[in-house]
This record gives structure tokens, C-alpha cells and sequence, in this order.
């Protein structure tokens, strides 16, 4: 069952210059993929158009069923509410508690109050964050910061968790903890995982898929 198909896709930001090119690809149900590719290759691009933030130019792009090519705010909300996203920014809301962060998908997706709480809880536990439950997101680290979003992506238990280098300014202690969750999210919940990095790790002890971004030759393939 494919999460995310792909045929002849073309995406960018000016219709004269197009940043991925005719690309055909597939990730399937309980992937993990890593899609890497040089600087300027259009991994972010690539990213943001599965969560619909950019219309393909040409070619067709479903993600969990949706179609991105022709679709409307109904049915991109629908979509986004089986994603979990994690950016490198963090994107967390200043001005709400560390739980209120990660309890958010759960809200928006009609949880109750108790299962909410119980739920975030148990992820404050699991990233070492309990004690900081009230704290707000500029009182943490950066490590600590990302380990919020991981737990806010995966709270709601989505079909998919698309993650833009989740450890690319992070310390060992908390890249070793993000790896780890993205890891059991992908065994233990099934969840379809799919991050792009400028390069892919070594030492995360994941079965993974890779696919590689060559602008040179204008195509994504999968590397072995």
C-alpha cells in the first residue's frame, strides 16, 4: 500500500524554473526513508509538497490517499491531520506550555481531555522532559526544543511523519533520542517515516530506503 505516489512530478517556486523535474517515486506503508541530495536540490521543496504547502507544476503527487494535484483546503486539513511534521526550526508555540505543545495534534484530531493528558504524560517521560511540563519552549535547549516537536509529531499517532533534518544542529545525547523515536515509531506504531537530510546517518541502526536528489541528471532514484 503506498503512502506517497509520485508520477512525472514537477515542483517549484517560478514556473521557468523548476526545482524537482518529471520525478516518479514510491513509499509505501511502514517505509522509513531518507531522501538526501546536495544543497539547493529541492529537498525542503520536495518536503513541503507532501503536506500540501506546494502545488505540483506538472505530473501527479497522492500522499495517504489525497491528491495534491487537484484538491482543496477541506481536503488538505483532512490530510495534515494524519501527518506528524517535525521541521528544523522547531515550530513550537512560544507562548504555550511544553505539554499544551505536544498535546496540540491531539486536540485538533478530537481527543479527550483525559486521553490528552495521559498521552502527554507519557511522552514528556519517554523524551526526559517530564519535569519540564510547564516550562515554555525559550526556557529549553535546542536539543530539548526538538525533542518537544518529536513528541508533538507523533502524539496523534499519524499515518506519516515527514521530519527536515531533524538532527542537524542537535548534540549526540539528543540526535541519538530523536533517531530512537523516529525508530519506534516506526516499528512499534507502524508509522511511515520520512526525513530529509543532507546526509544520511550511520550509526541509527534502522532498515531504511534511500532516495537520492541528482539535479545533474534531473531524477530521484533509490540508492542501495
Amino acid at each position: 500500500m503506498s503512502i506517497i505516489k509520485a508520477n512525472n512530478l514537477t515542483l517549484g517556486y517560478q514556473r521557468e524554473e523548476p526545482v524537482i523535474i518529471k520525478a516518479n517515486f514510491e513509499i509505501n506503508h511502514k517505509d522509513f526513508v531518507f531522501i538526501s541530495g546536495p544543497s539547493g536540490s529541492g529537498k525542503s521543496t520536495l518536503l513541503s509538497s507532501f503536506y500540501g504547502a506546494l502545488t505540483p507544476m506538472e505530473g501527479s503527487l497522492s500522499v495517504c490517499d489525497v491528491s495534491l494535484t487537484k484538491h482543496n483546503q477541506r481536503s488538505i486539513n483532512r490530510l495534515r491531520q494524519r501527518i506528524g511534521i517535525v521541521f528544523q526550526d522547531y515550530k513550537l508555540i512560544e507562548e504555550w506550555s511544553i505539554e499544551k505543545n505536544i498535546a496540540l495534534p491531539m486536540i485538533i484530531n478530537g481527543y479527550k481531555k483525559d486521553a490528552c493528558e495521559t498521552q502527554t504524560e507519557k511522552l514528556l517521560s519517554h523524551i526526559g522532559l517530564l519535569h519540564k511540563a510547564n516550562k515554555y519552549p525559550l526556557e529549553l535547549s535546542g536539543g530539548e526544543q526538538q525533542r518537544v516537536a518529536m513528541a508533538r509529531a507523533i502524539a496523534h499517532r499519524p499515518t506519516l511523519i515527514l521530519a527536515d533534518e531533524p538532527t542537524g544542529n542537535l548534540d549526540d545525547f539528543s540526535s541519538d533520542m530523536i533517531w530512537s523515536l523516529l525508530k519506534s515509531a516506526n516499528e512499534q506504531l507502524d508509522i511511515t517515516i520520512v526525513v530529509v537530510t543532507h546526509r544520511v546517518p550511520v550509526r541509527t541502526n534502522i532498515a531504511y530506503r534511500h532516495l537520492f536528489i541528482d539535479r545533474e541528471r534531473n531524477s530521484i532514484y533509490e540508492q542501495h
